[in-house]
């Protein structure tokens, strides 16, 4: 073998060598990046669990939420408090009209208030009037306006906040100038196709999410997700039976936001179809 043929297989076997530990680390690199369970729910997560961010939804920019009662600060002796609401530009019970595109669970009674007490489990109102039990204490109720499919409209005059006492209770008057974050949507139980996509919301008040500022870290069955963009957002990859999710307001610091509201705890439940030949929602 002359010597330029010898030169040419070690510059081929050479060659050889440097693509298969390129192509080495590229795969050990793939493998680094699939165990992350920490990541911006902006991006996509590669893990089980996911996170996406919700797309454009229709706008309502002139809705308009007014609350009759209860008055803030005002004092009920009864445990029966009614709400009442004005409300303009937006139908209640009305289907928004991308309900059928969305792939979420969706109210069949369509649009809707979301009212919630003292970050407890929402009532969804069908009606401007709603006759509420209550126990005696101190209250902080949020309303909201809502979409058939549960997402929040997130407008300055589309909610309200108030806060109010039942009975002989201690007015506590938390201080609702500053930041908080109610807990909305997931809740209960899924079923079938509705298991596949699942709406995580939230409402903000006093506090705008961003890179170097407030976020929201929301914890699914474990896995961290770091939220700084106040839209829904989307869970896919959840197992059936029960899901935990936990959500906690952070300061620019990335310590928690004092509220009696923060953090939250839900639990959840996904099911099979009872019956697969059922319509999805």
């Amino acid at each position: 073998m002359n010597n330029s043929l010898f030169f040419s297989f070690l510059m081929a076997g050479a060659l050889l060598t440097a693509c298969d530990s390129g192509t080495n680390r590229d795969a050990e690199q793939a493998a680094t990046d699939t165990t992350a369970t920490s990541v911006d729910a902006g991006n996509s997560a590669q893990s089980s669990i996911q996170l996406t961010k919700g797309e454009d939804s229709p706008e309502f920019p002139d809705a308009m939420l007014e609350q009759i009662q209860p008055t803030d600060g005002q004092k009920f002796r009864s445990e029966s408090v009614t709400f009442r609401y004005n409300i303009k530009n937006f139908k209640l019970t009305e289907m928004t009209e991308d309900a059928h595109n969305k792939m979420l669970a969706n109210s069949q009674q369509g649009q809707h208030i979301h009212l919630i007490v003292n970050n407890d489990p929402y009532d969804a109102l069908y009606k401007t009037t709603h006759q509420k039990e209550l126990s005696a204490g101190h209250y902080v109720a949020l309303s909201f306006l809502s979409r058939s499919y549960h997402e929040s409209i997130k407008t300055p005059d589309a909610y309200v906040l108030r806060q109010f006492t039942v009975g002989n209770a201690e007015n506590k008057n938390v201080d609702l100038t500053q930041p908080h974050m109610f807990y909305s949507r997931p809740k209960g139980e899924y079923e079938g196709k509705d298991t596949e996509r699942i709406m995580l919301d939230f409402y903000l008040v006093n506090a705008d999410l961003q890179e170097n500022g407030h976020k929201v870290r929301a914890t699914i069955n474990g896995q961290e997700f770091m939220i700084n963009e106040w839209k829904p957002y989307y869970i896919t990859g959840l197992p059936m039976g029960e899901t935990t999710i936990q959500l906690e307001l952070l300061d620019g610091n990335g310590n928690r936001v004092e509220s009696p509201f923060n953090p939250v705890t839900r639990t959840i439940t996904l099911k099979e179809a009872s019956n697969p030949q059922a319509a999805a929602h």
